[in-house]
């Protein structure tokens, strides 16, 4: 059997943007209607995906199966579990399209995040978490970046990190963070988040605080990409992506919800003072709320 046939279509689709074209094709059969490709053989699903039986076996194998058997049952069982984890959402199928009323939205929009909050909760590395937790912890300056919708997330840790007492900054463009990066040294951190962990801007911010000696953690969909390749520490989520807006609906909230367990490790090691820190900045907020009048 595989690693984890609970995780196998995690691993596909993480797998999917380092795949030669032929076996794309093949992975895409498999996430698209995993259920119905576990019943095809060899051939038959050679024939569909319009390539060759020889590709379907290299296929398998770079998945960690030696046996196209053994692989079939490990789908079948990962088809199981996302059924029994999307029971008591309303019933939807196929990615959002110009027919589906505001309900059929939501519903979709409900199953793709609830699934990849669900998925990246499976999947996460416990010992990276753990990593990342603690060189947070120690460090003595926390820069993050992001592009784009990962740009918000890149904010999100920087104003949690913020309220706990640590010292943190997030930037917004490119060049300024590029600047920053180069004035970290041993005893900083930088944080990058991006999607694809191939977006140029992200990767050469990783890259430069790496070589100013300052220790890297990257948030990421793909472990295999150039953002990961150029980080100390790798936090992998697994969002779903969807035809009407490529990575953007499941990526940001998987990407907050690791951000989240870094930030809730950070504070529970450091419980005392991050509590006393929240108190705090809770009193200075709640106390701008404007008062009713009686």
């Amino acid at each position: 059997m595989g690693e984890d046939a609970e995780t196998l279509l995690i691993r596909i689709r993480a797998a999917m943007p380092a795949l030669r074209p032929s076996e794309r094709r093949i992975a895409h059969e498999f996430v698209t209607d995993p259920a119905a490709a576990a019943n095809l053989s060899i051939a038959a699903l050679a024939a569909r995906c319009e390539t060759s039986t020889t590709s379907v076996v290299r296929f398998y194998q770079r998945m960690g199966y030696a046996h196209y058997k053994d692989f079939r049952i490990d789908l079948t069982r990962a088809v199981a579990r996302e059924e029994l984890a999307t029971s008591s959402l309303p019933e939807v199928s196929g990615d959002i399209d110009r027919h589906d009323s505001l309900e059929g939205i939501v519903s979709k929009v409900a199953m793709n995040e609830t699934m990849s909050i669900a998925d990246t909760a499976r999947s996460l590395d416990m010992d990276a978490l753990a990593e990342a937790v603690r060189l947070l912890l120690a460090a003595r300056r926390i820069d993050s970046f992001g592009v784009g919708a990962s740009a918000l997330v890149s904010l999100d840790l920087q104003q949690k990190l913020s309220r706990i007492g640590r010292t943190a900054i997030n930037w917004h463009d490119a060049h300024s963070a590029w600047t920053s990066a180069a004035t970290l040294a041993p005893g900083c951190v930088a944080v990058a988040v991006s999607h694809t962990g191939a977006t140029v801007d992200t990767v050469e911010f990783l890259s430069i605080a790496g070589k100013s000696g300052a220790a890297t953690v990257a948030i990421t969909n793909f472990g295999d990409s150039p953002l990961a390749a150029a980080a100390d520490v790798t936090l992998t989520t697994a969002a779903r992506e969807t035809k009407f807006r490529s990575g953007a609906l499941g990526s940001r909230i998987a990407q907050l919800m690791v951000v989240d367990c870094v930030f809730t490790g950070v504070a529970q090691a450091s419980y005392d003072v991050s509590m006393e820190a929240l108190r705090n900045t809770y009193e200075v907020v709640h106390d701008r709320v404007v008062r009713k009048r009686s």
